[in-house]
């Protein structure tokens, strides 16, 4: 014991503890920034890509749901690469694979365009998956406050991408810069994982491969921080004993809530920033204000990205929030479809408040429903890649109503009817309960 309490008054030893927390935050922020940057300017600029390249409109609407797919397969392979590298080693590798990406789509070549989109899709479901479950792990004691600055500095700059990336595009860099300036992000996001590989990640350390990957940085208030492992109720046992009850999360009710919830929320946003501006142009207002409230949309949702999850750490359940921030949804499209353009920017606050809720809340739930980190990791991949599958076809379904139907009054009252279903699985998953992976 006087050896601990010698460790912990040790002001080098501080230190080096301090430095190591703020090394492992940068990462994460640095990360969350580039997992939605490079892919959400593509949206803005697809009429610039088809006028260059000629694709189809379905070639081209296959290039924005292709990382979506990625997302959606390559979600459940994440807590294997996990298992056998470390997360910080495979999230290190992911924001490399990233930046590979990202220049294989700057090359002039429409495969090389598919192949880069698709090589970045996969770096960001690896990441996706991951971070969340490091959360847990490092931060036990902050999983609201972390989760909060992680999915608002994601939001924040997918906003600025979907800003930027036109007017970038009307100078020198043209279309395939403004996709390409991104490489400097995730290249600085890759450099700040590297002091942290030979100090957190060890892996296949012993005869079963387990991976025993860092140790809690993070402690309660007043608690210095450990520099050995973590209790070892908290380290990542992904060991072949563990494998069955990680597998059995598959039949988890909490897990199929958290899914569900996860599943709707994502449809909820990609029907959002797929058509809105074409509704609300259908709705009487011109191109530059309909990109405009799409914008807007997305800078507000980062207030419920952010306060969401803070809300709902402080909290044994999350019921009653979670079915408000949906509800939010629910009269943001609702009103969308019955009321008039003039309403418009109340109707899409609602509607920004409510999916920056709903996505917080998500994403919180994989750390807030679990006991451990391998359960959040295998919570986090299943919920995304049932939810990404579903989201990929959700904007394309909406766009089949329009042609259906001929107008969009048909496809608002059905995306108002899937906000209601999100509110009641939301409340639902809001209860409180743990994944039981035993």
């Amino acid at each position: 014991m006087n050896k601990t309490i010698a460790a912990a008054s040790n002001p080098d030893l501080d230190q080096t503890r301090r430095t190591s927390v703020w090394l492992l935050v940068t990462a994460v922020l640095l990360t969350a920034a580039a997992l939605r940057s490079p892919i959400t300017g593509v949206g803005a600029l697809i009429g610039e890509i088809e006028a260059a390249t000629g694709l189809s409109h379905a070639m081209s609407g296959m290039l924005t749901t292709l990382p979506l797919i990625a997302f959606a397969v390559f979600a459940l392979a994440a807590p294997g690469l996990s298992a056998k590298l470390g997360i910080e080693r495979t999230l290190f590798f992911s924001m490399v694979l990233m930046t590979g990406g990202i220049l294989v789509r700057s090359l002039p070549s429409v495969a090389a365009l598919f192949a880069g989109t698709a090589l970045i899709g996969i770096a960001i479901a690896v990441c996706n998956v991951l971070l969340p479950g490091l959360i847990k792990r490092d931060f036990p004691q902050q999983v609201g406050l972390m989760t909060s600055l992680f999915t608002t500095c994601l939001t924040f700059w997918a906003a600025i991408s979907s800003g930027i990336s036109v007017p970038l595009s009307q100078g020198p860099l043209g279309w395939r810069g403004a996709l390409t300036i991104w490489v400097v992000l995730t290249a600085i996001a890759s450099l700040a994982w590297l002091p942290l590989l030979p100090k957190r990640t060890e892996a296949g350390q012993n005869q079963n491969n387990a991976a025993v990957a860092g140790r809690s940085v993070a402690p309660k208030e007043g608690e210095a921080i450990s520099t050995s492992s973590r209790p070892q109720s908290d380290q990542l046992d992904l060991s072949p004993a563990s494998a069955p009850r990680l597998r059995n999360i598959w039949r988890s009710k909490v897990a199929w809530l958290v899914t569900m919830f996860m599943s709707f929320q994502s449809i909820l946003f990609y029907v959002s920033i797929s058509w809105l501006p074409d509704i609300l142009q259908e709705r009487g207002m011109n191109a530059e204000q309909a990109g405009w409230m799409l914008s807007l949309m997305q800078l507000v949702s980062m207030a419920g990205s952010f306060l969401m999850p803070l809300f709902a750490a402080r909290s044994d359940n999350q019921k009653w929030l979670t079915a408000a921030s949906a509800a939010l949804c629910v009269i943001g499209f609702g009103g969308i479809w019955a009321g008039s353009v003039s309403l418009a920017p109340l109707f899409i606050l609602l509607l920004g408040v409510g999916s920056g809720s709903t996505f917080g809340l998500a994403i919180v739930f994989f750390s807030l429903r679990s006991r451990t980190t391998e359960q959040a990791s295998a919570l986090s991949g299943m919920a995304q890649s049932i939810g990404y599958i579903l989201a990929a076809f959700g904007p394309t379904l909406f766009g089949y109503l329009h042609d259906l139907s001929g107008n969009w009054d048909t496809p608002l009252a059905v995306i108002t009817g899937v906000s209601i279903i999100t509110a009641l699985f939301g409340y639902a998953a809001g209860r409180k309960g743990y994944v039981d992976a035993r």
